[in-house]
């Protein structure tokens, strides 16, 4: 009675009701800080949009202009820089996002393994996520430490050279930043592991029991559960390499705040077009790997039907045998 009458108070809705407010308490400065720094520039990045921004001695003055030749947005689109800028942007995204998730997820599988030493391995692979900032990767990158020197003499490299110039501009992007893409692979493969560590044992001993091989397992198993893992490694590859100090668009919007031809204005036109289209490849990701795997609905003739409520009939009287037996 003591016992149920402790579940009961603990289950009240009044209780809860305070619950829930002690979690929203917890949660207020977050909130706040997500409103004010986040929401609010979000909203007011897009209201500039509208306007031709200039300094002056009493402050900034706002001067509606989109329907002289469409604004900010005519300018950004009859801009010589941004948009090649843009689709640059959007080739590195391609070429570097499916990299980094297939090298994070290898990694993680082989640091999965049971075997001695693998958490010194893992320390070591998620170092470059605790030293890498801004500045440290800016000089990284200026001064060629991520880059592959040799790739260019590969005769693989020179074949598809040969083949397809464009795709070898893009592979060209790629591993003349591969190390920095290797150092992007810190908090993916840390996911992939958490993910690879949730699942049950007992699906490897069956399919092993059923004649499965390591490489059906993988397949078969691991990566379709830890897909979900993927999708969320693949979003916050996208939004990380839209701050990275290589991206061609980064300097380009930065740059533009104090061009006197553009302003605050023009800049709030080229992060609005920028973020829209970091949204498309988030949605292009969603549709890859974010979407769930349809139930296939397996229909029954009735001769099977029978034959299963008539096995499901013997086993109930088998149980009641049992209990009666008991």
């Amino acid at each position: 009675m003591a016992k149920n009458r402790t579940l009961k108070a603990l289950t009240s809705d009044s209780r809860i009701e305070n619950q829930n407010k002690i979690a929203y308490l917890f949660i207020a400065p977050w909130l706040l800080g997500f409103l004010t720094f986040v929401i609010y520039p979000f909203f007011k990045t897009i209201y500039n949009t509208f306007f031709k921004i200039t300094s002056e001695s009493i402050g900034l003055t706002y001067v509606y202009n989109l329907i002289d030749k469409g604004g900010n947005y005519g300018t950004a689109f009859r801009n010589l820089n941004f948009f090649p800028q843009l689709f640059d942007f959007i080739v590195m995204e391609f070429t570097y996002v499916p990299t980094i998730i297939i090298i994070a997820f290898i990694l993680a599988v082989l640091l999965n393994t049971g075997v001695k030493g693998q958490g010194i391995f893992r320390v070591i692979f998620f170092f470059p996520v605790i030293i890498m900032s801004g500045p440290i990767t800016g000089i990284l990158y200026w001064n060629g430490a991520g880059s592959l020197l040799t790739y260019a003499d590969n005769i693989i490299f020179k074949m598809i050279l040969s083949y397809s110039p464009q795709l070898a501009e893009a592979l060209s992007g790629l591993f003349g930043n591969f190390t920095m893409v290797l150092w992007f692979t810190g908090i993916p493969v840390i996911l992939f592991i958490n993910a690879l560590q949730k699942i049950n044992v007992n699906l490897y001993e069956a399919a092993k029991i059923d004649g499965a091989n390591g490489w059906q397992i993988l397949w078969k198993i691991k990566v379709p559960i830890v897909k979900p893992t993927a999708f969320v490694c693949a979003v916050f590859t996208i939004v990380q390499l839209g701050t990275y100090t290589g991206n061609p668009v980064f300097y380009t919007i930065q740059y533009s705040i104090y061009d006197r031809g553009g302003g605050i204005g023009l800049a709030s036109t080229f992060a609005a077009i920028y973020t829209f289209v970091v949204f498309l490849l988030v949605g292009v990701a969603w549709f890859l790997l974010g979407r769930s795997e349809k139930v296939k609905k397996v229909e029954l003739s009735s001769i099977q039907r029978l034959g299963m409520e008539d096995l499901a009939r013997r086993r109930e009287q088998q149980k009641k045998g049992t209990v009666n037996a008991q």
